[in-house]
Protein backbone atom coordinates (compact mmCIF):
# COMPACT_ATOMS: atom_id res chain seq x y z
CA UNK A 1 0.00 0.00 0.00
CA UNK A 2 1.39 3.39 -1.02
CA UNK A 3 2.15 5.75 1.85
CA UNK A 4 0.53 9.19 1.50
CA UNK A 5 3.64 10.92 2.85
CA UNK A 6 5.27 13.35 0.43
CA UNK A 7 8.79 14.75 0.50
CA UNK A 8 10.35 17.44 -1.68
CA UNK A 9 14.02 16.74 -2.33
CA UNK A 10 15.83 19.97 -3.25
CA UNK A 11 19.27 19.70 -4.82
CA UNK A 12 21.12 23.01 -4.63
CA UNK A 13 24.63 21.73 -5.34
CA UNK A 14 27.54 20.30 -3.40
CA UNK A 15 29.64 17.18 -3.28
CA UNK A 16 26.69 14.83 -2.72
CA UNK A 17 25.35 15.62 -6.19
CA UNK A 18 28.46 14.54 -8.06
CA UNK A 19 28.83 11.28 -9.93
CA UNK A 20 31.99 9.84 -11.46
CA UNK A 21 31.95 9.33 -15.22
CA UNK A 22 32.74 5.63 -15.81
CA UNK A 23 34.98 6.45 -18.80
CA UNK A 24 36.74 9.73 -18.00
CA UNK A 25 36.38 9.43 -14.19
CA UNK A 26 35.51 13.12 -14.10
CA UNK A 27 32.99 14.26 -11.48
CA UNK A 28 29.80 15.59 -13.01
CA UNK A 29 26.49 16.80 -11.51
CA UNK A 30 24.02 14.05 -10.76
CA UNK A 31 20.53 14.20 -12.33
CA UNK A 32 18.26 14.14 -9.29
CA UNK A 33 15.15 13.79 -11.42
CA UNK A 34 16.33 10.20 -11.86
CA UNK A 35 16.98 9.66 -8.15
CA UNK A 36 14.55 6.74 -7.81
CA UNK A 37 16.23 4.94 -10.71
CA UNK A 38 19.71 5.61 -9.37
CA UNK A 39 18.74 4.72 -5.78
CA UNK A 40 15.89 2.21 -6.09
CA UNK A 41 16.04 1.54 -2.35
CA UNK A 42 14.17 4.81 -1.85
CA UNK A 43 11.09 3.19 -3.39
CA UNK A 44 10.87 0.92 -0.35
CA UNK A 45 9.71 3.88 1.74
CA UNK A 46 6.52 4.13 -0.29
CA UNK A 47 6.64 7.93 -0.06
CA UNK A 48 6.03 10.31 -2.91
CA UNK A 49 9.45 11.85 -3.42
CA UNK A 50 9.54 14.77 -5.82
CA UNK A 51 12.74 16.55 -6.81
CA UNK A 52 13.76 20.08 -7.62
CA UNK A 53 17.25 20.96 -8.84
CA UNK A 54 18.77 24.40 -8.92
CA UNK A 55 19.95 25.27 -12.43
CA UNK A 56 22.75 26.02 -12.44
CA UNK A 57 23.75 24.27 -9.23
CA UNK A 58 25.39 26.46 -6.58
CA UNK A 59 28.82 25.77 -5.15
CA UNK A 60 28.42 26.27 -1.41
CA UNK A 61 31.26 28.80 -1.45
CA UNK A 62 29.02 31.00 -3.62
CA UNK A 63 26.02 30.89 -1.28
CA UNK A 64 24.63 34.37 -0.62
CA UNK A 65 21.46 36.13 0.48
CA UNK A 66 19.83 35.73 -2.94
CA UNK A 67 20.32 31.97 -2.62
CA UNK A 68 18.66 31.92 0.82
CA UNK A 69 15.75 33.98 -0.51
CA UNK A 70 15.30 31.63 -3.46
CA UNK A 71 15.40 28.55 -1.22
CA UNK A 72 13.00 30.07 1.32
CA UNK A 73 10.56 31.04 -1.42
CA UNK A 74 10.70 27.53 -2.87
CA UNK A 75 9.81 26.03 0.50
CA UNK A 76 7.08 28.60 1.15
CA UNK A 77 5.47 28.00 -2.24
CA UNK A 78 5.47 24.24 -1.73
CA UNK A 79 4.80 24.20 2.01
CA UNK A 80 1.21 22.97 1.80
CA UNK A 81 2.02 20.25 -0.75
CA UNK A 82 4.66 18.29 1.19
CA UNK A 83 5.12 16.77 4.63
CA UNK A 84 8.81 17.59 4.73
CA UNK A 85 11.76 18.96 2.82
CA UNK A 86 15.28 17.61 2.32
CA UNK A 87 17.84 20.12 1.07
CA UNK A 88 21.05 18.80 -0.49
CA UNK A 89 23.75 21.42 0.03
CA UNK A 90 27.52 21.75 0.04
CA UNK A 91 29.04 21.33 3.49
CA UNK A 92 31.22 24.45 3.61
CA UNK A 93 28.35 26.89 4.20
CA UNK A 94 25.61 24.48 5.24
CA UNK A 95 25.57 25.77 8.83
CA UNK A 96 25.12 29.34 7.57
CA UNK A 97 22.22 28.32 5.29
CA UNK A 98 20.49 26.20 7.93
CA UNK A 99 20.84 29.05 10.43
CA UNK A 100 19.54 31.61 7.94
CA UNK A 101 16.46 29.56 7.07
CA UNK A 102 15.70 28.98 10.75
CA UNK A 103 15.19 32.75 11.07
CA UNK A 104 13.55 33.28 7.69
CA UNK A 105 10.92 30.55 8.23
CA UNK A 106 8.77 31.58 11.20
CA UNK A 107 6.10 29.27 12.67
CA UNK A 108 7.60 26.32 10.85
CA UNK A 109 5.77 23.07 11.60
CA UNK A 110 7.43 20.79 9.08
CA UNK A 111 10.97 19.38 8.85
CA UNK A 112 13.53 21.10 6.65
CA UNK A 113 16.54 18.78 6.74
CA UNK A 114 19.84 19.90 5.24
CA UNK A 115 22.29 17.18 4.32
CA UNK A 116 25.17 16.47 1.99
CA UNK A 117 28.27 14.35 1.92
CA UNK A 118 32.03 14.37 2.10
CA UNK A 119 32.31 12.00 -0.87
CA UNK A 120 30.18 12.15 -4.06
CA UNK A 121 27.10 9.95 -4.11
CA UNK A 122 28.43 8.03 -7.10
CA UNK A 123 31.59 6.83 -5.33
CA UNK A 124 31.76 3.41 -3.72
CA UNK A 125 32.59 4.65 -0.21
CA UNK A 126 30.23 7.59 -0.28
CA UNK A 127 28.55 8.76 2.89
CA UNK A 128 25.93 10.45 0.72
CA UNK A 129 23.50 7.54 0.40
CA UNK A 130 23.10 6.98 4.14
CA UNK A 131 22.81 10.71 4.77
CA UNK A 132 20.14 11.05 2.09
CA UNK A 133 18.14 7.97 3.08
CA UNK A 134 18.09 8.83 6.78
CA UNK A 135 17.26 12.49 6.09
CA UNK A 136 14.24 11.44 4.04
CA UNK A 137 13.08 9.03 6.74
CA UNK A 138 13.45 11.71 9.43
CA UNK A 139 11.64 14.30 7.31
CA UNK A 140 8.75 11.85 6.90
CA UNK A 141 8.56 10.75 10.55
CA UNK A 142 5.40 11.62 12.49
CA UNK A 143 4.17 11.08 16.01
CA UNK A 144 1.01 9.24 17.03
CA UNK A 145 -1.05 12.39 16.41
CA UNK A 146 0.28 12.78 12.89
CA UNK A 147 2.55 15.70 13.69
CA UNK A 148 6.13 15.80 12.38
CA UNK A 149 8.70 14.45 14.83
CA UNK A 150 11.11 17.29 14.09
CA UNK A 151 9.34 20.48 12.93
CA UNK A 152 12.61 22.40 12.66
CA UNK A 153 15.36 23.42 10.28
CA UNK A 154 18.04 20.80 10.90
CA UNK A 155 21.26 19.31 9.62
CA UNK A 156 21.65 15.55 9.34
CA UNK A 157 25.12 14.12 8.97
CA UNK A 158 26.75 10.78 9.85
CA UNK A 159 23.93 9.36 12.01
CA UNK A 160 23.34 12.64 13.90
CA UNK A 161 20.49 15.13 13.55
CA UNK A 162 21.33 18.61 14.79
CA UNK A 163 19.39 21.83 15.19
CA UNK A 164 20.65 23.77 12.19
CA UNK A 165 21.42 27.03 13.97
CA UNK A 166 23.49 25.23 16.59
CA UNK A 167 25.98 23.69 14.17
CA UNK A 168 29.46 24.42 12.92
CA UNK A 169 31.43 22.56 10.28
CA UNK A 170 34.13 20.90 12.33
CA UNK A 171 36.28 18.97 9.86
CA UNK A 172 36.96 18.71 6.14
CA UNK A 173 38.43 15.21 6.46
CA UNK A 174 36.01 12.97 8.37
CA UNK A 175 32.49 11.84 7.56
CA UNK A 176 31.21 13.41 10.78
CA UNK A 177 31.69 16.91 9.44
CA UNK A 178 29.51 18.86 11.88
CA UNK A 179 29.31 19.45 15.60
CA UNK A 180 26.69 20.97 17.88
CA UNK A 181 28.88 21.67 20.88
CA UNK A 182 26.39 23.60 22.99
CA UNK A 183 23.17 21.70 22.29
CA UNK A 184 22.26 18.00 22.29
CA UNK A 185 21.54 16.13 19.08
CA UNK A 186 17.86 15.98 18.14
CA UNK A 187 18.00 12.41 16.88
CA UNK A 188 20.45 9.57 16.42
CA UNK A 189 20.21 6.99 13.66
CA UNK A 190 21.36 3.52 14.54
CA UNK A 191 19.36 0.35 14.10
CA UNK A 192 16.44 2.60 14.97
CA UNK A 193 16.12 6.36 14.75
CA UNK A 194 15.85 7.66 18.30
CA UNK A 195 14.36 11.12 18.66
CA UNK A 196 15.39 13.24 21.64
CA UNK A 197 12.00 14.88 21.95
CA UNK A 198 12.93 16.82 25.09
CA UNK A 199 15.28 18.95 22.98
CA UNK A 200 13.13 19.41 19.88
CA UNK A 201 11.19 22.67 19.45
CA UNK A 202 7.48 22.01 19.06
CA UNK A 203 4.82 24.66 18.43
CA UNK A 204 2.89 25.81 21.45
CA UNK A 205 -0.14 25.56 19.21
CA UNK A 206 -0.21 23.64 15.93
CA UNK A 207 -1.76 25.16 12.85
CA UNK A 208 -0.18 28.59 12.61
CA UNK A 209 0.52 29.67 9.03
CA UNK A 210 4.13 29.73 7.89
CA UNK A 211 5.55 33.24 7.77
CA UNK A 212 8.51 33.68 5.43
CA UNK A 213 10.77 36.71 5.75
CA UNK A 214 12.89 37.93 2.86
CA UNK A 215 14.31 41.19 4.21
CA UNK A 216 17.91 40.65 5.27
CA UNK A 217 20.60 43.26 5.82
CA UNK A 218 24.19 41.97 5.55
CA UNK A 219 25.81 45.13 6.96
CA UNK A 220 27.76 43.01 9.44
CA UNK A 221 31.49 42.72 10.06
CA UNK A 222 33.29 39.96 11.97
CA UNK A 223 36.41 40.89 13.93
CA UNK A 224 38.38 38.04 15.47
CA UNK A 225 40.52 39.11 18.43
CA UNK A 226 44.12 37.90 18.14
CA UNK A 227 47.29 38.42 20.15
CA UNK A 228 49.32 41.29 18.72
CA UNK A 229 46.49 42.84 16.71
CA UNK A 230 47.33 46.39 15.68
CA UNK A 231 45.44 49.42 16.87
CA UNK A 232 45.40 51.10 13.46
CA UNK A 233 43.97 48.01 11.78
CA UNK A 234 41.29 47.58 14.45
CA UNK A 235 40.43 51.26 14.11
CA UNK A 236 40.08 50.97 10.34
CA UNK A 237 37.80 47.95 10.75
CA UNK A 238 35.53 49.57 13.33
CA UNK A 239 35.35 52.68 11.12
CA UNK A 240 34.26 50.70 8.05
CA UNK A 241 31.57 52.76 6.25
CA UNK A 242 28.11 51.26 6.05
CA UNK A 243 28.33 48.64 8.79
CA UNK A 244 25.48 48.42 11.28
CA UNK A 245 26.84 45.62 13.45
CA UNK A 246 30.14 44.03 14.45
CA UNK A 247 30.53 40.48 15.70
CA UNK A 248 33.50 40.45 18.04
CA UNK A 249 34.99 36.96 18.37
CA UNK A 250 36.75 37.09 21.73
CA UNK A 251 38.75 34.66 23.85
CA UNK A 252 37.18 32.17 26.23
CA UNK A 253 34.12 33.49 28.01
CA UNK A 254 34.26 36.88 26.31
CA UNK A 255 37.69 38.29 27.06
CA UNK A 256 39.70 40.74 24.97
CA UNK A 257 42.84 42.89 25.35
CA UNK A 258 42.61 45.13 28.39
CA UNK A 259 44.47 48.05 26.82
CA UNK A 260 42.67 51.38 26.66
CA UNK A 261 43.30 51.55 22.91
CA UNK A 262 41.21 48.43 22.35
CA UNK A 263 38.30 49.57 24.49
CA UNK A 264 38.40 53.03 22.89
CA UNK A 265 38.17 51.54 19.39
CA UNK A 266 35.15 49.44 20.30
CA UNK A 267 33.53 52.30 22.24
CA UNK A 268 33.95 54.58 19.24
CA UNK A 269 31.96 52.09 17.13
CA UNK A 270 29.23 51.77 19.78
CA UNK A 271 29.02 55.55 20.16
CA UNK A 272 28.41 56.00 16.45
CA UNK A 273 25.50 53.57 16.53
CA UNK A 274 27.13 50.26 15.60
CA UNK A 275 25.84 47.20 17.45
CA UNK A 276 28.71 45.10 18.82
CA UNK A 277 27.94 41.46 19.64
CA UNK A 278 30.46 39.50 21.71
CA UNK A 279 30.73 35.76 20.97
CA UNK A 280 33.43 33.28 21.89
CA UNK A 281 36.05 31.89 19.54
CA UNK A 282 35.79 28.55 21.34
CA UNK A 283 33.85 25.73 19.73
CA UNK A 284 32.02 25.08 22.99
CA UNK A 285 30.99 27.32 25.87
CA UNK A 286 29.44 30.74 26.19
CA UNK A 287 30.24 34.40 26.67
CA UNK A 288 29.80 35.66 30.23
CA UNK A 289 30.84 39.29 30.38
CA UNK A 290 30.46 39.36 34.16
CA UNK A 291 33.12 36.69 34.71
CA UNK A 292 36.31 38.73 34.16
CA UNK A 293 37.32 42.38 34.21
CA UNK A 294 37.92 42.62 30.45
CA UNK A 295 34.43 41.30 29.78
CA UNK A 296 32.99 43.73 32.29
CA UNK A 297 34.80 46.59 30.51
CA UNK A 298 33.21 45.64 27.20
CA UNK A 299 29.78 45.35 28.79
CA UNK A 300 30.20 48.78 30.39
CA UNK A 301 30.78 50.48 27.03
CA UNK A 302 27.67 48.90 25.49
CA UNK A 303 28.83 45.59 23.98
CA UNK A 304 26.11 42.90 23.92
CA UNK A 305 26.86 39.36 25.07
CA UNK A 306 26.04 36.61 22.57
CA UNK A 307 25.80 33.73 25.05
CA UNK A 308 26.48 30.37 23.42
CA UNK A 309 25.51 31.46 19.91
CA UNK A 310 27.66 30.10 17.08
CA UNK A 311 29.28 32.46 14.60
CA UNK A 312 26.97 31.14 11.87
CA UNK A 313 23.87 31.79 13.94
CA UNK A 314 25.13 35.20 15.09
CA UNK A 315 25.76 36.32 11.51
CA UNK A 316 22.42 35.19 10.14
CA UNK A 317 20.45 36.37 13.17
CA UNK A 318 21.92 39.84 12.73
CA UNK A 319 21.16 39.77 8.99
CA UNK A 320 17.57 38.90 9.90
CA UNK A 321 17.13 41.45 12.71
CA UNK A 322 18.80 44.28 10.81
CA UNK A 323 16.44 43.57 7.93
CA UNK A 324 13.38 43.86 10.19
CA UNK A 325 14.21 46.73 12.53
CA UNK A 326 15.83 50.13 12.29
CA UNK A 327 16.24 50.88 15.99
CA UNK A 328 19.21 49.37 17.80
CA UNK A 329 17.42 48.94 21.13
CA UNK A 330 14.94 46.46 19.66
CA UNK A 331 17.70 44.56 17.87
CA UNK A 332 19.89 44.34 20.98
CA UNK A 333 16.98 43.10 23.08
CA UNK A 334 16.24 40.37 20.52
CA UNK A 335 19.92 39.41 20.29
CA UNK A 336 19.70 38.48 23.96
CA UNK A 337 16.59 36.37 23.42
CA UNK A 338 16.30 32.83 22.13
CA UNK A 339 13.98 33.33 19.17
CA UNK A 340 14.64 30.16 17.10
CA UNK A 341 16.46 27.88 19.52
CA UNK A 342 19.81 29.44 18.61
CA UNK A 343 21.01 30.23 22.13
CA UNK A 344 20.51 29.21 25.73
CA UNK A 345 18.97 31.92 27.85
CA UNK A 346 20.29 32.12 31.43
Amino acid sequence: MQDSTSILLIYTGGTIGMKQDPVSFDLRPFDFSQILEEMPELKKFGYRIDTYSFDPVIDSSDVDIDFWIRLTRLIEENYSRYDGFVVLHGTDTMSFSASALSFMLENIEKPVIFTGSQLPIGMLRTDGKENLISSIEIAASKDKDGHPMVPEVCIYFESQLYRGNRTTKYTAENFRAFRSANYPVLAEAGIHIRFNTAFIRYPEQWGKPLKATYRLDPSVLIIKVTPGMRQDILQSLTDTPGIRAIILETYGSGNAPSGKWFTDCIKHAVDRGVIVLNITQCLAGRVDMDAYSTGKSLKKIGVTGGGDCTTEAAVTKLFFLLGQYSDNETIVNLLKKNIRGELTEV
